[in-house]
């Protein structure tokens, strides 16, 4: 069985203004990772990183410019 699993970091925790940051998957084959991986930065259009979620994920304003928005 094909499964893809998927990571997503947010600047917080509120749908309505905060956004995703950045996405990661990976592929499983029977449970097993097969190597094929994807990662990808996004640049949040200006909205504020807060302190809480950066605290967890470690990204901060600097690591996302010049990034590509979503």
């Amino acid at each position: 069985m094909r499964e893809i699993i998927f990571d997503t970091e947010t600047t917080g925790l509120d749908f309505r203004d905060d956004r995703v940051i950045e996405l990661g998957c990976i592929e499983l084959v029977n449970r097993f990772p097969t190597g094929r991986t994807f990662h990808h930065y996004i640049n949040p259009q200006g909205r504020p990183i807060h302190a809480e979620a950066q605290a967890v994920h470690g990204i901060s304003a600097a690591d996302l410019m010049g990034k590509p928005t979503f």
